[in-house]
């Protein structure tokens, strides 16, 4: 019979809720604006909550963001993260006054800044400022040419490969750290040992992979009938029509390219390249806590503002119903530690099914992303994460090795240690 889990609160939660006040940001200051297109983007339709219109933060609210997102975390580092749509859009005046602001209010911190970006409208001049600045670039890339621009085009419908490429060499000759971001979607499966050796040689050691699996609702016509050939709205999977994206990736095609990529890496790369669901997954493997909230026990740590000072809980979960609140009428410390973000972020464990509670892998996923969990159990349970069945096959295909990457870090020897055992064990 299944168990609810639903109020459960434990004394981990309560360590960590009464613990200093630490929390990440992600700002977005020109909310959904973006000079692309992406088919899987599932930020574009969220001007539709501001009435169809997109405007950009003003710099009397990013003052006072910026003020309180300093004051309000109790640790000496603060990082900035800034996002979109694309942050770039803004221009780099409004990036200078974001230095100029930060150094204002950071009193004895240490302020550190990170930026997402499609890499279409980096300059020179943006390269040396985010050089002088020391701000890490993340870039958006899928991987070949031909893999990124099936579904990242921009607004004409023109692929967008070659001017990242032009960014990405901008960022190369300045000396800029970048990373990579890139999705896992329908147009990459079967293909991740050819995307991961692509990347390899963008002159980034640090990589993000992150499964695209959207709903979607098409539009429809006078007669009511959708609209197949329009672009579909990504929607909450709840929502009334909604339906998988033709772009989403199955479960079984991202547990194969994650575990494809993996050969390679522990036999080659451990401790020279980096991806972040190895690190995760070897983190939760020692029972250190993972560095992505995906495969954390709980989540809520890692909110978004709008450019109208909104705040939402998640960046995947920008819709009214999960509204915290806004900044000029409460403050950030009130709402990060209010009764709703704190149970959006418990929810993630005590939303799971009883399936994901007593899976042998649930100390390494920790049922992912809530924004994946909307599939049913053989039981009829609800919350079942998509990408479940590719998950398991990853946990089971990485067991051993991450056995021996325990053992190495328990010995106080490094993790790369594991890569002439794991090519012996290969042959």
């Amino acid at each position: 019979m299944p168990v609810s889990y639903k109020d459960t609160f434990t004394f981990s939660d309560a360590i960590r809720l009464a613990g200093p006040m630490q929390f990440n940001i992600m700002f977005k200051p020109a909310g959904s604006l973006c000079n692309l297109d992406c088919h899987y983007c599932y930020y574009l339709d969220k001007s539709e909550i501001y009435g169809g219109r997109e405007p950009v933060m003003s710099y009397e609210m990013l003052e006072k963001c910026i003020k309180e997102y300093i004051s309000a975390n109790d640790v000496q580092e603060v990082t900035f993260n800034w996002h979109g749509g694309e942050p770039l859009i803004l221009g780099l005046d409004f990036y200078r006054k974001v230095v100029e602001l930060e150094q204002k209010y950071c009193g004895d911190k240490l302020v550190h800044n990170t930026i997402q970006t499609n890499g279409t409208l980096l300059t020179p001049e943006f390269a040396s400022f985010f050089k002088a600045n020391d701000f890490l670039v993340g870039i958006s890339i899928d991987g070949p040419e031909d893999i990124h621009d099936k579904y990242r085009k921009d607004k004409g419908g023109a692929p967008t490969f070659r001017k990242v490429m032009r960014g990405i060499n901008l960022l190369y000759q300045v000396g800029v750290q970048y990373n990579t971001m890139t999705t896992v979607n329908k147009a990459g499966e079967g293909r991740g040992l050819e995307v991961y050796s692509f990347l390899r040689q963008l002159g980034t050691r640090f990589m993000q992979f992150m499964p695209v699996v959207e709903h979607v609702r098409y539009p429809l016509s006078p007669s009511g009938k959708p609209m197949k050939k329009a672009r579909p709205y990504i929607v909450d999977p709840s929502a009334e029509g909604a339906q998988i994206s033709p772009w989403s990736v199955t479960a079984r095609g991202f547990g194969k390219f994650m575990c494809d990529i993996f050969d390679w890496w522990v036999r080659n790369d451990v401790g020279q390249y980096f991806v972040n669901l190895f690190d995760c997954t070897l983190a939760n493997w020692c029972g250190a806590q993972p560095g992505t909230c995906a495969y954390a026990e709980t989540c809520g740590g890692n909110s978004v503002i709008e450019h109208n000072g909104d705040l939402y809980p998640c960046d995947h979960f920008v819709y009214p119903r999960y509204k915290v609140g806004n900044v000029m009428e409460t403050s950030l410390r009130e709402m990060m530690s209010s009764a709703m973000q704190s149970r959006f972020g418990i929810d993630k464990r005590n939303g799971l099914p009883y399936k994901c509670l007593k899976c042998k892998y649930f100390f390494a996923c920790h049922g992912e992303c809530p924004k994946h969990r909307f599939n049913k159990t053989e039981s009829g349970e609800t919350g079942l994460n998509a990408l479940c069945e590719g998950y398991a096959m990853f946990y089971e295909h990485v067991t051993p090795y991450m056995d021996k990457m325990k053992e190495l870090l328990l010995q106080k020897k490094a993790p790369a240690g594991v890569i002439p055992w794991a090519r012996l064990r290969h042959d």
